[in-house]
């Protein structure tokens, strides 16, 4: 697009400007307004920009005071050169503003100068006289393309000497010179006149007195437009309509007497209305212009001076389609209307909705003259066509309905009018209007088109409004809208989210009562919506409405005071608000406590006390609730006193197990409505206590929280400090407090900077590291001075520096230290590029902008020793490395790199040299490829050479803008040019390789090679590069040769494409230099275009199509958008080559062999602009509609593809796009059609292709399904809103359920698109109640269905019955389909008729989740038919599928029967359950098909009953069915007992379990099934699952067999392999035993369940297993701990103290699952390990325990020397030396490495842990202590080795080692943890020589004392610390305060 003016003028105007002021005496001032001005126009972004016009403006006002002194000559200067830069940021209406308030205070006293001076300025915008004006030496006038005008390289020259005032484009795209008409007004120009009449009151005056040749120029300005043409998305055309619209409205008495007097008409406005009328009916081809010429029309009919004429006026132009050509009278002006005019329909939209948005009230509600009745524009003229337009503008939704609710926004202003207009009602009870609207908005209400909902809901506000004032206004009461809106709101599915705006509506009219005791489901409904995110801010607007008029209706009765008040309303949402906050949904909690609980107590704080009652316990639910009320309190009140019980309990909140828990009150210490409130000691005492144990979390979304929580935390720091510095005292402090407060602030955030430094050691988990990483970007962005422009929020404040230096005084907030330095770089070398991303962006925002000069060296070694590894993770950090290197690198540093003297003599930019040299590294990797791949793929792969191109070109801000600089453009286009061509040249060779072909000219194969093919291909690289003589076996296994040369081929491919990609993006779409020419040429992007096209066709592996996919999207996008044909035509060529190549025929599958080309036409279509029609995507669409319709030959291979399953392929990605949603819509209906007749074509790869396409279609259809949370259903779309939204659709898919059910001859006819049909309408909603909804149509062929004697088909047809039946519909067709069931066996005519009836009785009567189903009274004359036909249960049916659904339809409506009926039932149960011979037993009934399905379904209805009863006698029967000798019943009724968790009554669980002890003996003696085996053991630790349910009686009913039990079980996980979930099973039922039995002959087998549990909670055992073991260990293990330290139970000490290391152990599985069940033993002997057990405890956090677990060893095992050992061995004890040498051995890197057993554990981190435990465990080893003797043995086995590896360490880093290898070292997480555990063993080793004393002397191999020692660890502590190899030592961070251990956890 032309730019407005040239870059230089305001520049050059500064400059003369600052030269005129140097010598004034306000040089000062001025200068510094004018760099502030300079800066701003320097500036990119908005955020800098209006920093720098901030400044600006508060210098304007200083420097006013000096100006008012001088003449007008020395403020002129500065006048206009504001005024230039006013003139350059006319495209920001922010910015001129501002610079308006500047130019207005500068001028203060000089408001004529300043005037004459603006006027000066706009009068060259507007020329007196046409004209053309030649530029450059062509005297030939070029006509303007649209290439031309949005080519980026299109500037407007200033005036020449030689031309007063010309107006020419200098440069396009293709280097053309291009001239415009002198009254032609460019962009530019057009937002100039604009915007200074909009923000200008000068602008304004000047327009007004050069009215006539502003309009002379708009009229010439639009014509040339109109005929030009310019492209469709461009904004010339846009600009000229919004000149005339604020033209009419900003000058409207200027322009009234033009239009409406017959003396002043105006010809030029004449032709202005013309043009306008041309482009409202489409001669503009941009829709947005098309609309906003329709509001300058209504602008231009607001100038009228009576309102009859303007509504004369408005009826001319809507009668204008229909009248043809002639002449159009608009007041005096006649417009002929040209013959050509075609309307599209679109006219009618503009023309509505211009004038709803725009025009008087009064002409609109004006009486019409030419109606012969009284009619006004708005009822008779608008009203039909906003109808019209809704139901036939399908592509303008949004605007249609915006169109709807502005006409009932203009109904209820103009209804005082309108009323004396026509004397009635406008909206009277039966009229057709009424009727018209209601209809409208609710067939409307749930439409997916994004800001409709919006126009809906306000349209239902205003409808009801007005009904309303109409209902006042003639005194009427009855008001039956209000009633029958409520019923239809009742009536709809709660999942709908249209239903609750219109309740929103309702309940102002009818009042809260009525409409609670309309709805009584309503609060249950509300809590679903809580749980569903999409719902919720509508369900809560529900409950702010009812409360707030419930609390109006209260008061207007004068019910009493707030505290009544808050009494009423707990009588009615108490409840809901206490089952929502206690809730086990964490987005339910969530949403109440932020929608509902703070708006509640803000409303009605008298509600606290009733709430606060209801969270007082001490479990999970009630802990989490207190939270989130105490927080709500403090975001009120400000503060808290936390003290006593409330500090007692935020502490247990904190050390929760459960994350929501912790936080809650996490968010409670660092919350506050004021952010200048500092933390109390209280609360930064529990964050100090909190933050260590929570930084292993495996939640991401828990890390999130946590560092949003510490980032409030800081900022209350930061502000609060701020504050005091400023002298204030911050709010909630005292005055003297503050140097202590300012003091523990610092020392905090010193403290936090600490701890997530020392986190991030390469021996932490990745979990530490990603929450170490944020809390260190929250500190650097919260306390650092750094301004990042990009940012919204979150700046520093200005004052920031005081801190800073305040804190920096005191030693502390080093930030930028060299040891930070070192360990950020650490994290770039880490394998997961999270860590790597975090860490590189928080080195080049915050550190300083060079690294030093030795560093910057070894960074780049390393960089590129490991771009050459094959591991992709490490060659993608080379790339991240290679990028760092670039952005934080100076001149002196690519000296040092020696870059300079590779790449080219003369390279300037450091961009453009580094890109230089990865070019040159790269071709070198190819060269070194072509030479031998197997050899290239294992020591120089080329990915991360093209990652690193790809970051550094695409991901560094200087690099792009060093590509715009003219001087290196061509540089630029050398290097770019040479890149695409390397990468062609490696695409065709990897890709030929793969293809047994070498080389870029090998012939290219049309698709992909076969597997076969690849591996023969390998196959020969790898014998090409061994040699012939070191073939090996051929191997099912794929050898690391062959993974070494796909990784090589499949990743460099994938980031070929990810670069040209973005290389397109970046490249094509920025304005570049004048003159310069694009950097990437025509044959250049031709290039690109076929290593796209090669990769896509050619390639197999999905991840680098999915990679290329992503690169050839942008490229196509890019050039799809660029102004320049030849290059938009390059993916249209694409397009059309695609499509023939996959209609023509082939030798060889394409699709399936080639996963790339259906993504090739995907990518394409995505590119183009989704503002536009999509033209490419309508010609793919059709085309292959078309294709795959083609009749199939007759002879088609099976093994190759036919174009027409090509298609549906193609179709399927299309439609699973994710950037097609709203495009694909309007071809829905076609494909739709096309997959359901594919479904029975006789090809199966045709089937196979339409069921694939279908399934995406139906997930396209129905929306992403949204997620609410378990056990709460998802919201979907009801039929009536699907049919609504595609009508024709519906026609397809009744027309096929039709056709199924009608008449066929010769018997059943198959019908294979019904079931999909089917599956389709089962997955929407049920519809509201209207009579004349099109989904009625579907009930009849439904019903039809029930006799299909397919299953599938009648099961099926059931369930989509469920949506095409109202709520209020459904007794009646349960009554319908019960009568149809037969009376009596003779009756009877199908069976499958039958069958299939009740079938969808049963899926009728199936509870709605959310919803409390039909009543037992609605539903009692059902039942009554249903006890007519009992005879269905009994044996006289035969068949047992049919009793069996029978029985399911009579358990859902158990509450309706006679009491005789019921009885019947239990006695046919009774007697076939009561017959039932074992299985397989001879003499058995003849198998029958069902009938094992019949006495499940039986077995499960008597326990059903037996739970909802509660009755002894139905309890027996369920528990006499465990006896059956029938394995089908017994594995009923435990299946029932496991689904069911916590669903059943306690007695029949205590009866169940007790059944199960008393046979366990027997069941684990037969052992006669695994299966069975296994689910009778999970149904009985199910039932005792609570501890407390375990009985004296339960004990009885093991008397004597629980030894035989417990050693059947143990021999299971001992000796038998049964299979890890039965083996889980044994060991917890084991563990049960144990637990509750301990006689004199346990101690036996509690050795033997200890070494199972130590077995299974191996690292290498499988999850399952290592669960178990953390099961049984919180079943049973802290008894047995318990039992060991009474003195009668001496002998369980050492079995105590294995366990507890089997729970250290898994307290650091890498399975948060397992860790949590460990953590629960922790809990468990948490409390007073010598007391009794508590059952009520808390469960803790995994760090929490493991700590309580260390200590727990410390108190009570302490003296016990086995305790030493045993915390000895958790110290893992690692070759120093070896990994030292094997780091710098620089051996060749495998490409896989070996994975840890345990990814989660910290070995550096656990020491830590222990290092005091053990060294207060040592000061235990006095003279007499057994302890003694351990602590020598270990002293004399370590000692030695631990001094050897010191020296050895202050020998190799004290020697330059650093240097060579230290960067390399840096990374490595084993060096990490051998020196972490290291240092620990040597201050063991030293605190034990300290403690031993004499005795250490004996001890061979130490010969050094303690102080010798210590002094040797000092030493080489520092030396790690200098390489990053150790954290620094702590020496304090604030007066007073300690910082955190070295690793600590």
């Amino acid at each position: 697009m032309v730019l407005a003016a040239p870059a230089m003028g305001a520049e050059r105007e500064a400059r003369a400007c600052a030269a005129f002021y140097g010598a004034l005496g306000i040089a000062q001032p001025a200068l510094s307004c004018l760099r502030c001005l300079r800066q701003f126009a320097g500036s990119t972004t908005k955020r800098c920009k209006d920093k720098h016009l901030e400044e600006a403006l508060l210098l304007s006002r200083v420097l006013s005071e000096g100006l008012q002194a001088l003449g007008e000559a020395e403020t002129q200067p500065l006048l206009r050169c504001v005024l230039a830069f006013q003139m350059e940021a006319t495209s920001s209406s922010s910015s001129f503003q501002k610079l308006e308030q500047i130019v207005t205070w500068l001028a203060v006293g000089k408001e004529a100068l300043l005037a004459q001076e603006v006027g000066a300025l706009l009068a060259g915008l507007v020329p007196q006289s046409e004209g053309f004006a030649l530029l450059a030496a062509s005297d030939t006038w070029l006509p303007i393309t649209p290439a031309f005008c949005s080519s980026p390289g299109l500037l407007l020259a200033q005036a020449g000497p030689s031309c007063p005032r010309y107006r020419a484009p200098v440069y396009c795209h293709t280097g053309q010179t291009v001239l415009l008409p002198l009254q032609v007004l460019s962009p530019g120009d057009l937002q100039s006149v604009c915007m200074f009449m909009e923000e200008s009151s000068l602008g304004r005056q000047h327009w007004r007195q050069n009215l006539a040749p502003l309009l002379q120029c708009l009229v010439t300005t639009l014509r040339w437009v109109l005929q030009s043409q310019p492209t469709p998305g461009g904004t010339w055309g846009y600009l000229v309509i919004k000149a005339c619209l604020q033209l009419f409205q900003v000058l409207p008495k200027d322009v009234a007497p033009l239009v409406w007097s017959r003396g002043g008409k105006s010809e030029t406005l004449q032709s202005l209305l013309g043009l306008l009328l041309g482009v409202a009916w489409g001669k503009a081809l941009n829709k947005d212009t098309r609309l906003l010429a329709g509001t300058a029309l209504s602008m231009l009919v607001n100038t009228a001076p009576q309102p009859q004429d303007g509504a004369s006026a408005v009826l001319t132009l809507f009668q204008l389609p229909s009248q043809g050509t002639g002449e159009l009278k608009f007041g005096e002006l006649a417009v002929e209307v040209p013959p050509d005019l075609e309307p599209d329909g679109l006219e009618k939209l503009v023309l509505t909705r211009g004038l709803l948005t725009c025009c008087k009230v009064d002409i609109l509600s004006c009486q019409l003259e030419s109606f012969t009745h009284k009619a006004c524009l708005l009822l008779d003229v608008i009203f039909p066509a906003v109808c019209a337009l809704t139901k036939e503008q399908k592509d303008c939704h949004y605007y249609c309905f915006q169109a709807c609710a502005l006409w009932l926004q203009h109904l209820r202003e103009s209804l005082p009018a309108i009323w004396r207009l026509t004397g009635t009602r406008v909206l009277a009870q039966d009229t057709e209007l009424l009727r018209q609207l209601t209809q409208l908005v609710w067939d409307n209400a749930e439409t997916p088109v994004e800001g409709v909902s919006e126009f809906i809901h306000s349209s239902f506000r205003l409808l009801l409004e007005i009904y309303h004032l109409e209902c006042q206004h003639f005194q009427d009461q009855e008001r039956p809208l209000y009633r029958q809106m409520l019923q239809r709101v009742v009536l709809m599915p709660w999942q709908i989210k249209a239903r609750y705006v219109p309740l929103c509506a309702i309940v102002p009219y009818v009042g809260s009562q009525q409409v609670l005791d309309t709805y009584p489901d309503l609060p249950q409904h509300l809590l679903n919506c809580l749980s569903t995110n999409h719902l919720c801010p509508a369900a809560a607007e529900v409950y702010k409405v009812l409360v707030r008029q419930q609390c109006a209706e209260w008061q207007e009765g004068q019910q009493g005071t707030e505290a009544v008040l808050a009494e009423r309303w707990a009588l009615c949402w108490l409840p809901l608000l206490s089952q929502a906050l206690r809730s086990p949904l964490p987005i339910l909690q969530s949403n109440a406590a932020n929608h509902l609980l703070t708006w509640t107590l803000q409303q009605l704080p008298a509600t606290q006390a009733p709430l606060a009652s209801q969270f007082g316990g001490w479990d999970v639910a009630s802990l989490r609730a207190w939270v989130l009320l105490l927080k709500a309190q403090k975001s009120m009140a400000g503060s808290l006193l936390l003290q006593g019980e409330a500090l007692e309990r935020l502490s247990c909140c904190l050390s929760a197990r459960e994350e929501g828990v912790r936080l809650a009150a996490l968010g409670l210490l660092c919350c506050s409505p004021s952010t200048n409130r500092p933390l109390s000691g209280t609360e930064v005492r529990l964050l100090r206590e909190f933050l260590p144990l929570n930084l292993n979390c495996d939640s991401s979304s828990f890390r999130q929280l946590l560092q949003a929580a510490v980032r409030k935390a800081l900022v209350r720091l930061r502000d609060s400090s701020l504050a005091q510095l400023r002298g204030k005292v911050p709010q909630g402090s005292q005055p003297g407090e503050e140097e202590g407060q300012l003091a523990q602030a610092v020392g905090f955030v010193e403290w936090l900077l600490q701890l997530s430094i020392a986190s991030l050691s390469p021996g932490s988990n990745y979990q530490r590291k990603k929450t170490a990483l944020l809390l260190l970007a929250a500190v650097l962005e919260t306390c650092t001075d750094t301004w990042s422009p990009d940012r919204k929020k979150g700046q520093p404040p200005r004052t920031m520096a005081t801190l800073l230096s305040y804190a920096r005084q005191s030693g502390c907030w080093d930030f930028f230290s060299q040891p930070n330095l070192l360990v950020l770089l650490s994290c770039l070398q880490d394998s997961t590029n999270e860590i790597r991303d975090l860490a590189s962006e928080l080195l080049v925002r915050y550190f300083p902008a060079t690294f030093p000069e030795p560093v910057a060296l070894a960074l780049f070694q390393l960089a590129q020793h490991m771009l050459g590894s094959p591991r992709v993770q490490e060659a993608e950090a080379g790339a991240v490395l290679m990028k760092i290197i670039l952005q934080k690198s100076d001149s002196s540093t690519m000296k040092v790199c020696h870059l300079e003297a590779k790449a080219a003599p003369v390279l300037p930019n450091r961009g453009l040299c580094f890109a230089q040299h990865l070019l040159h590294v790269l071709q070198a990797q190819y060269a070194a490829a072509c030479q031998d791949l197997l050899q290239a793929a294992a020591t120089a792969p080329m990915h991360g050479a093209i990652a690193a191109l790809r970051q550094c070109l695409l991901q560094v801000p200087e690099v792009a803008a060093s590509m715009q600089a003219a001087e290196l453009a061509q540089s630029w286009q050398e290097l770019l040019t040479r890149l695409v061509t390397t990468a062609r040249d490696i695409t065709s060779f990897l890709l030929g390789a793969l293809q047994s072909q070498q080389g870029p000219g090998a012939d290219e194969q049309a698709a992909a090679p076969s597997f076969a093919d690849m591996g023969n291909a390998i196959g020969s690289l790898i014998t090409q590069g061994k040699g012939r003589g070191q073939e090996e076996e051929d191997s099912v296994l794929l050898s690391e040769e062959h993974s070494l040369i796909l990784t090589c081929c499949w990743v460099s491919v994938k980031e070929i494409g990810l670069l040209l990609g973005g290389l397109a993006k970046l490249l094509l779409a920025p304005a570049l230099s004048a003159g310069s020419g694009p950097l990437l040429s025509l044959p250049t992007l031709q290039t690109a275009t076929r290593v796209f096209q090669e990769i896509l066709l050619r390639c197999r592996h999905w991840g680098a199509v999915e990679g290329c996919s992503m690169g050839f999207t942008k490229f196509c996008a890019a050039l799809l958008n660029h102004p320049d044909a030849e290059l938009q035509a390059i993916p249209q060529t694409v397009l059309e080559q695609g499509l023939e190549a996959l209609s023509g025929p082939r030798s060889s599958s394409i699709t399936r062999r080639a996963a790339g080309f259906p993504m090739l036409f995907l990518c394409i279509v995505s590119g183009e602009a989704p503002a536009l029609t999509r033209p490419l995507l309508t010609r793919c669409i059709q085309t292959l509609l078309a294709l795959a319709t083609m009749a199939l030959p007759q002879d088609w291979d099976q093994t190759l593809d036919l174009p027409q399953v090509c298609a549906l392929h193609v179709l399927q990605t299309l439609v699973r796009g994710a950037g097609l949603g709203g495009a694909l819509m309007r071809h829905a209906t076609p494909m739709v059609a096309l997959a359901l007749r594919g479904l029975g074509s006789p090809c199966w790869a045709m089937r196979n292709a339409a069921i694939q396409l279908f399934s995406a279609l139906t997930s396209r259809l129905l929306g992403q399904q949204r997620s609410c949370g378990e056990g709460c259903p998802a919201e979907g779309v009801s039929l009536q809103a699907f049919l609504g939204q595609h009508p024709q659709l519906g026609a397809v898919l009744l027309g096929e359920l039709e056709a199924a059910t009608g008449p066929t001859l010769g018997g059943p006819c198959l019908r294979p698109a019904l079931h999909a049909i089917l599956t389709l309408l089962a997955q929407l909603q049920p519809s509201a109640d209207d009579p004349g909804s099109p989904s009625a149509h579907f009930l009849e062929p439904l019903l039809g269905l029930a006799g299909s004697p397919i299953y599938a088909v009648r099961a099926m047809a059931a369930k989509a019955l469920v949506p095409v039946v109202p709520q209020p519909q459904r007794c009646g067709l349960l009554l319908q389909l019960a009568q149809q069931l037969p009376d009596s066996p003779g009756q009877v005519r199908s069976h499958n008729t039958v069958h299939g009836c009740l079938l969808q009785m049963q899926a009728l009567l199936a509870p709605t989740p959310g919803t409390s189903g039909l009543s037992a009274e609605a539903l009692h004359p059902v039942a009554l038919q249903l006890e007519a036909r009992g005879w269905l249960l009994t044996p006289a049916q035969r068949c047992p599928l049919i009793r069996a659904t029978f029985l399911q339809v009579l358990a859902l409506l158990p509450a309706s029967f006679s009491h005789s009926f019921t009885q019947s039932i239990y006695n046919a149960i009774s007697t076939e359950l009561g017959s039932l011979p074992p299985r397989g037993k001879p003499g058995c009934a003849k198998l029958q098909v069902g009938l094992a399905v019949l006495h499940q379904t039986m077995a499960r209805f008597v326990c059903s009953e037996a739970a909802r009863l509660v009755d002894g006698e139905q309890i027996g029967a369920a528990c006499s069915l465990l006896r059956q000798p029938n394995p089908d019943v017994q594995l009923a009724v435990l299946s029932w007992v496991i689904s069911r968790a916590g669903g059943t009554c306690e007695e029949l669980e205590k009866a169940l379990g007790l059944t199960l002890l008393e046979s366990l003996w027997l069941v684990l003696r037969e052992r006669r099934d695994k299966e069975f085996l296994r689910l009778y053991l999970e149904a009985l630790l199910h039932l005792c699952r609570d501890p407390s349910s375990w009985s004296q009686e339960a004990s009885c009913k093991l008397q004597g067999s629980s030894a035989a039990c417990l050693k059947m079980l143990l021999h299971v996980v001992e000796a038998e392999c049964p299979g890890p979930d039965l083996l889980f099973q044994a060991l917890c039922s084991a563990s049960l035993l144990l637990a509750h039995w301990f006689g004199d002959e346990a101690s036996p087998l509690v050795e033997r369940w200890c070494t199972a549990l130590e077995e299974c909670s191996r690292s290498a055992s499988s999850e399952v297993l290592r669960l178990a073991a953390a099961r049984s260990l919180q079943m049973a293990g802290a008894d047995m701990v318990r039992r060991s330290l009474h003195a009668a139970c001496p002998s369980l000490v050492p079995v105590a103290l294995r366990l507890i290391n089997v729970g250290i152990h898994l307290l650091q599985d890498e399975e948060q699952e397992v860790r949590h069940e460990a953590s629960g033993f922790a809990s468990l002997l948490r409390q007073d390990p010598r007391g009794l057990l508590q059952h009520s405890c808390i469960f803790v956090q995994d760090n929490v325990g493991l700590q309580s677990l260390l200590q727990l060893l410390l108190k009570e095992f302490g003296e016990y020397p086995e305790t030493f050992n045993s915390l000895l061995r958790h110290l893992p004890v690692l070759d120093l030396r070896g990994i030292v040498e094997e780091l710098e051995a620089n051996k060749a890197t495998s490409l896989y490495k070996e994975d840890e057993p345990n990814v989660f554990a910290e070995p550096a981190v656990l020491a830590q842990q222990l290092l005091p435990i053990l060294q207060q465990l040592l000061d235990k080893a006095h003279a007499s202590s057994p302890l003694r003797v351990s602590a020598l043995r270990w002293l004399a086995a370590a000692g030695p080795s631990v001094l050897q590896d010191l020296q050895y360490c202050r020998h190799h880093w004290s020697q330059g080692a650093a240097a060579r290898g230290g960067m390399k070292a840096l990374g490595c997480s084993r060096l990490h943890a051998a020196v972490a555990v290291l240092l620990v063993r040597a201050q063991l080793v030293a605190q034990a020589l300290q403690v031993l004393g004499e005795s250490a002397t004996t001890v061979p191999g130490l010969g050094c004392s303690t102080q010798e020692l210590e002094q040797e660890l000092v030493l080489v502590q520092g030396l790690l610390v200098q390489c990053g190899l150790a954290p620094v030592l702590s020496q304090g961070n604030a007066p007073g305060e300690q910082g955190p251990p070295s690793g600590a956890a």
